[in-house]
C-alpha cells in the first residue's frame, strides 16, 4: 500500500515523512523541490520477534508501507488554484492521502502570512480535494451530454444511469459530503472508483506540532472534536522531535523516549493510522528460510491473501494450513499445534484473520 503525504507549503510534511520512514530527506529547502520523496516504513510488530525465536529462520522480514512525500505544485496550493497534471496523477495513484498541517511556531520558518492555524489549514486542504473532484465530475458530465446526442438507445440508457450517479456525487460534494461517505451499491462504487476521485480515498489528518507535550495533547482533543464524525483518521505528531528520534539507533531512541515520556513512536503511529485507514491486517508465514509479515485487506479470502505472497498461489490455490499467532505461541511449535488440533485446514472460503500464521498449498 502507498500513501501520499500532502499539505500546504511549510506545513512540515517532509518532517513527518522522515519520522514515518526513518528517512533523512532534506527539509529546509524542500518547499522548492519538484520531485517527490519516496520511502518505505518497516511495520513494527512484536509478534515477528516471537515467531523468529520459534522458527530460527535465516532472515526475518517485516511488512512494509510505502509513503510518498509530494512537493507542492509550482503555483502553490490552498487558494483554489486547482490540483491538476502530474500532481493530481500522483495523488490519484495513492491508496490513501495524508494531509499534514502545521501547528508549531518557529521564527525561522515563515507562515503563509495569516498565522498558524492547523485546523484551518486542514479545512483548506479538504476544500482543495473537493474542488479537484468537482472539476473531474464537471468535465465527465459535459462529455456525457455531448455523447448523448445521436447515441443508440442501449448506450443512452447506460450513459443516463452514469449521469444520475455522477450528478448525485457532485451535488453531495457541493453540500460538503465527500465521495467516500456516499452509500452506493458495490457495482456502482466499482465504476466510481475508476475515476480515482480524491475524496473517495481514505484520509488521514496529521497535525505537525511543536515540542510542548501538553499543547500537543490539547491539539489532539480539538482535532478529535472537529473530525470525529467525518470518518477521517487523525493524529497530532511532534514532527521535529520524532524526526530526531528517527535518526537515532533503536536503543538510544528507546532511552530518550523513556526519559522524555514521549510514548509511541511517530513511525508506529503513522503505520497504525495507515492500517486503520485502509482497513489492513497482518498475517505471517514461517519456516527455516524466512519468517515474514504480509498485509492484506480485512475480509480477504485465503486465496486473495495468498496473492499478496505470489499471484501463482491464488491461481493454483488448493488449501491453507492456518493457526492463530496466539495458539501457535501457546502450543510452543507447529508440531504441537497440530497435535492439539489448533492448526486447521482451510479452503477457498476462509477469511484470513489478523495474526494468522499460514502455509499455502497450491499447484500451478
Amino acid at each position: 500500500m502507498q500513501l501520499a503525504i500532502i499539505g500546504l507549503p511549510l506545513s512540515g510534511k517532509t518532517t513527518i515523512f522522515n519520522a514515518a520512514t526513518r528517512g533523512a530527506a532534506q527539509v529546509a529547502s524542500y518547499s522548492g523541490a519538484s520531485k517527490p520523496n519516496l520511502g518505505i516504513a518497516k511495520v513494527p510488530d512484536d509478534r515477528l520477534g516471537a515467531l523468529t525465536q520459534m522458527y530460527r529462520p535465516e532472515k526475518t522480514t517485516p511488512a512494509e508501507v510505502a509513503y510518498i512525500d509530494l512537493p507542492a505544485p509550482p503555483d502553490g496550493m490552498g487558494q483554489t488554484r486547482g490540483i491538476y497534471g502530474e500532481y493530481l496523477n500522483q495523488m490519484q495513484n495513492a491508496d490513501a492521502l495524508i494531509v499534514v498541517a502545521r501547528a508549531f511556531e518557529d521564527p525561522t520558518v515563515a507562515d503563509a502570512g495569516d498565522g498558524v492555524d492547523a485546523l484551518r489549514d486542514i479545512e483548506t486542504m479538504l476544500y482543495e480535494l473537493t474542488f479537484a473532484d468537482l472539476d473531474i465530475l464537471s468535465r465527465r458530465l459535459e462529455r456525457i451530454e455531448q455523447n448523448l446526442k445521436g447515441s443508440r438507445r442501449s448506450d443512452r440508457d447506460a450513459m443516463l444511469r452514469e449521469k444520475d450517479t455522477l450528478s448525485g456525487l457532485s451535488d453531495a460534494l457541493e453540500d460538503g459530503i465527500p465521495i467516500r461517505e456516499n452509500e452506493l451499491p458495490a457495482d456502482t462504487m466499482r465504476r466510481v472508483n475508476e475515476f480515482q476521485f480524491l475524496t473517495a480515498k481514505p484520509l488521514i489528518a496529521v497535525v505537525n506540532a511543536g515540542d510542548d507535550t501538553d499543547e500537543a495533547s490539547q491539539l489532539q482533543k480539538q482535532l478529535d472534536a472537529r473530525l470525529s464524525d467525518s470518518g477521517v483518521n487523525s493524529a497530532v505528531i511532534q514532527g521535529g522531535l520524532e524526526m530526531e528520534f528517527a535518526q537515532m539507533s533503536r536503543e538510544d531512541e528507546g532511552e530518550f523516549r523513556d526519559a522524555l515520556g514521549a510514548g509511541e513512536s511517530g513511525l508506529a503511529r503513522m503505520v497504525r493510522l495507515s492500517f486503520d485507514a485502509l482497513d489492513q491486517i497482518s498475517f505471517f508465514t514461517g519456516g527455516p528460510k524466512e519468517v515474514r509479515a504480509w498485509t492484506t485487506s480485512r475480509g480477504d479470502s485465503a486465496p486473495r491473501a495468498a496473492s499478496r505472497i505470489h499471484s501463482d498461489m491464488e491461481r493454483g490455490f488448493i488449501r491453507a494450513e492456518v493457526v492463530s499467532y496466539e495458539d501457535l505461541i501457546t502450543s510452543g511449535s507447529e508440531s504441537n499445534s497440530r497435535k492439539l488440533g489448533l492448526m486447521r485446514q482451510e479452503g477457498k472460503d476462509y477469511t484470513v484473520q489478523d495474526g494468522d500464521v499460514v502455509h499455502i498449498l497450491f499447484n500451478v
